[in-house]
């Protein structure tokens, strides 16, 4: 199917979306919003909608008039789909469906009554009742109701159930109470304050604490299967995953918060991100990220002073309650700061804060689809400052020994060019002059012949050299390269069996580096390419070694006839499967004989009593 055409900016901003949750806008060439979308991930959703032709004509014509878009990414995909429809209620977008009166998602209400009731409604009315959501599945919330109901009776009948109306004896027991579903409010069989005490309960539950229900679930679940009533079982494993999947609470729409701004910073490199996000009703409805570089070592507090300026002036927005990691260095009349440490205030500085960081990854990634080399530099600039280099380490050497039970020692060394691997270069060495298992002495012997051989033949010598092990290896290394007036002009780390740990020569203490660093995922990368081209070196040996020496321990056959009979069957295996007559073709029936009975010596001895 032809794909839609789109600009060069567009598409380049769609190809560093990242795969996250999160909530899409599109733009006409007015800059005005025509649609807004939710998506599990991003990427892949706004993709679609340019990879192919459309069956909806309405869905290709938004398509055609799309030439910009930005997004907002989000914890999880509930809350992509709470701030879509905060997202539409502001901006009423041609292209969405409308969404009015706050009739999008459904809520669970427990009202203000001295009997609450708790039910699923879709219309919020301000009269002192309590409102839980809502609930971007509708199966979710019904299931989550039920279930509630199910621990704590809760009546469902519509009255009006009061002291007075108790006394006057207006009720009658419905079936519900003999069914045990309601515990008698209407008669006074319960009383307010023992009633209040389950939807007290209800109410934790509903705000996220669902401990309990999950708990009063697994019994259940127990209890059924121990009783052999397996669908019924069944039936409640379906909602217990559903209940712990869906019940928790949003970060994007909150019930508890009206209307407050929130600056998210990230600071990194000497460029600092601030995400502005504008909160109105409860639920975002404005994301901007702002972008600065530091000139005189500003202070975060002096940026965020800044941003909230520059926020001021640009959109017009007077702040009442602003949500912050920590104060700015800014003074405003009537402005709150708060610096939340847990709720959904925190949550929502989290999201602001993921944005700005995620603003510095897509410049990042926008900049590497420009000049692939733009990365290259980075990687080998963050190398450099980890291991404090002189000099950008384009080459870099890792070796590793392998040894199985003391056999065939050998070593290996793989080269990686401007952070990549260089399969060409990459070499083997069997180890030569130490007897016995003696990694130490191995590292040693073979950077010696590595780098003696590289200054002989005037070759480039690497700016790092990587081993694969902890001080002592690293000792070794730093010996050799003494020993070859090499110290100053290669650098070399050692690698402990946990790859967090760097070794440097002459300190004791290893550096720790940040698992998520880019410098890291290149010294594993080394490490694991230095160790399987090495295992599978030590392998082929080993298996070479085990063949020659099965034939070499038989009297009578020599060099010529070993070498002939491994030329013709490949292996001693194909060798023991042949028949004499086929051996005997091929290097006489005298040999033929003598081999073949070496290697069918012991069989059938098992049966032999």
């Amino acid at each position: 199917m032809p794909k839609h055409r789109k600009s060069a900016e567009l598409e380049e901003k769609i190809s560093i979306l990242p795969d996250t949750p999160g909530v899409y806008m599109y733009f006409d060439s007015e800059g005005t919003v025509i649609y807004v979308g939710k998506a599990k991930n991003l990427k892949r959703r706004v993709s679609s909608y340019f990879n192919r032709t459309h069956d909806s004509i309405r869905t290709n014509l938004l398509v055609r008039a799309i030439t910009d878009m930005k997004y907002i990414v989000v914890p999880t995909e509930q809350d992509a789909l709470n701030l879509e429809a905060s997202m539409i209620k502001e901006h009423q977008p041609r292209y969405n469906v409308l969404l009015k009166d706050d009739k999008s998602y459904p809520w669970i209400v427990v009202t203000n009554e001295p009997y609450p009731r708790v039910f699923l409604t879709r219309q919020k009315i301000k009269d002192g009742s309590k409102y839980y959501g809502p609930y971007s599945d509708t199966g979710a919330a019904r299931a989550t109701l039920d279930l509630v109901k199910r621990i704590y009776p809760v009546r469902s009948c519509r009255h009006l159930i009061t002291p007075e109306y108790i006394a006057r004896e207006k009720g009658r027991l419905c079936l519900d109470y003999h069914l045990k579903r309601c515990k008698g409010c209407c008669t006074g069989l319960i009383s307010t304050a023992d009633y209040g005490a389950s939807i007290d309960r209800i109410r934790a539950i509903l705000r996220g604490d669902i401990s309990e229900l999950l708990q009063y679930l697994k019994e259940e679940m127990e209890k059924l299967s121990m009783e052999l009533r397996f669908e019924e079982a069944q039936e409640l494993k379906e909602q217990y995953e559903l209940i712990r999947r869906y019940q928790a609470k949003s970060s994007i729409v909150s019930q508890t918060i009206e209307d407050v701004d929130v600056f998210g910073i990230h600071d990194e490199d000497n460029e600092v991100n601030i995400n502005y996000m504008h909160v109105r009703r409860g639920a975002v409805v404005k994301s901007v990220t702002l972008e600065y570089k530091r000139r005189l070592d500003e202070t975060r507090p002096q940026m965020l002073g800044y941003a909230m300026n520059e926020i001021a002036q640009s959109l017009g927005v007077k702040y009442s309650e602003v949500i912050v990691e920590e104060e700015p260095d800014v003074e405003m009349e009537g402005v709150r700061f708060t610096i939340p440490r847990r709720g959904d205030k925190a949550k929502l500085l989290e999201v602001s804060q993921k944005n700005a960081r995620q603003h510095r990854v897509d410049k990042i990634k926008t900049m590497e689809k420009r000049d692939p080399n733009v990365r290259t530099d980075r990687i080998l600039e963050r190398i450099k400052s980890d291991f404090h280099l002189s000099e950008l380490p384009r080459q870099i050497e890792c070796f590793d020994n392998s040894n199985i039970q003391g056999t065939n020692p050998v070593a290996s060394c793989v080269v990686f060019k401007d952070a990549k691997p260089s399969k060409k270069d990459y070499r083997h060495f069997n180890i030569k002059t130490v007897v016995g298992p003696d990694d130490f002495a191995s590292m040693k012997e073979v950077l010696t012949r590595r780098y003696s051989r590289l200054m002989a033949e005037n070759e480039p010598l690497p700016q790092l050299v990587v081993v694969d092990g902890g001080k002592g290896q690293l000792s070794a290394a730093v010996e050799a390269l003494d020993d070859m007036g090499l110290r100053g002009v290669i650098a070399v780390v050692g690698i402990a069996k946990r790859l967090e740990e760097i070794y440097f020569p002459g300190d004791s203490i290893p550096l720790y580096i940040d698992k998520n660093s880019e410098t890291l995922r290149v010294v594993q990368h080394l490490r694991d390419e230095a160790h399987r081209f090495g295992i599978t070196h030590h392998r082929n040996r080993r298996s070479k070694s085990q063949a020659v020496s099965q034939l070499d321990s038989i009297k009578g056959v020599g060099e010529k006839t070993r070498t002939a009979l491994l030329s013709h069957f490949k292996s001693v295996k194909r060798i023991r499967e042949a028949d004499l007559d086929s051996i005997a073709e091929l290097i006489g029936p005298a040999k033929a004989s003598i081999v073949y009975s070496a290697l069918h010596a012991g069989e059938g001895e098992e049966n032999t009593l």
